[in-house]
């Protein structure tokens, strides 16, 4: 008779089979913050698809965080990569640009406006305007409005919210105009238009944000990988 496996020698053996598979990338756990508008954006969903179905041995923790929220997590190596837009980071922090996208105007559709192919900041800043509360904390309040602020503009600011899905929302009931990235223009609603800016420099970046000084393990290599390529594709 042969004698059965010693339950040492199974675990054993199972140990060795999970170490390779965290070697390989195919094991583990990831941990990543993102901004509300990451997931809106195709290479970022379409990577968070393909590593899901790649890698099923390997647990993703997501967390939604503005830009500023995500800093001191990232620093102290309680996130592995961040997905947030652009605004001063660290010493310690790395980053790669993976999207430049253009900003665009959201207007009522019975608004006169709505009804132009494009549209100035110079008109927006005349209208009421719905924007981030200043405490949220979000990149894109500074992004906006420091790009209003390069053609000497302050917008008429009458509805402060913490959310870009609220300022669609309102936007779309007519309390006024707003501006936000295009790959927002994923949420359609009847209500209002989505219509291009004039000024060629209204764009907005997406980074891919990671510790300089936490070792990366295989799987969040694997994950970065996939997403630069997506986006480079994009």
């Amino acid at each position: 008779m042969v004698a059965p496996p010693r339950a040492s020698s199974i675990g054993t053996t199972k140990s060795i089979a999970r170490a390779e598979r965290l070697h390989q990338g195919e094991a583990g756990e990831i941990r990543i913050g993102f901004t509300s508008s990451a997931p809106f954006i195709r290479a970022v969903s379409h990577t968070f698809s393909l590593f899901r179905q790649s890698y099923p041995g390997v647990h993703m923790q997501t967390r939604e965080m503005n830009t500023r929220e995500q800093i001191a997590p990232l620093n102290e190596g309680v996130l592995d990569i961040g997905l947030l837009r652009n605004t001063p980071l660290p010493d310690t922090l790395n980053r790669e640009v993976i999207l430049h996208e253009p900003l665009m105007a959201m207007i009522p559709r019975e608004h006169r406006l709505a009804q132009k192919p494009v549209v100035s900041l110079t008109e927006l800043a005349e209208e009421p305007f719905v924007f981030f509360d200043p405490h949220v904390g979000t990149g894109l309040y500074d992004d906006i409005l420091g790009l209003m602020r390069r053609y000497n503009l302050s917008p008429t600011i009458t509805q402060e919210v913490g959310e870009a899905m609220t300022i669609i929302g309102l936007v779309a009931a007519g309390l006024g105009v707003s501006i936000l990235p295009a790959s927002f223009k994923r949420v359609q609603m009847s209500e209002m238009r989505w219509v291009p800016l004039a000024e060629e420099d209204a764009v907005s970046e997406m980074w891919l944000v990671w510790p300089k000084h936490h070792e990366q393990s295989h799987a969040v290599q694997r994950f970065c990988q996939l997403l630069l390529l997506a986006a480079r594709r994009d």
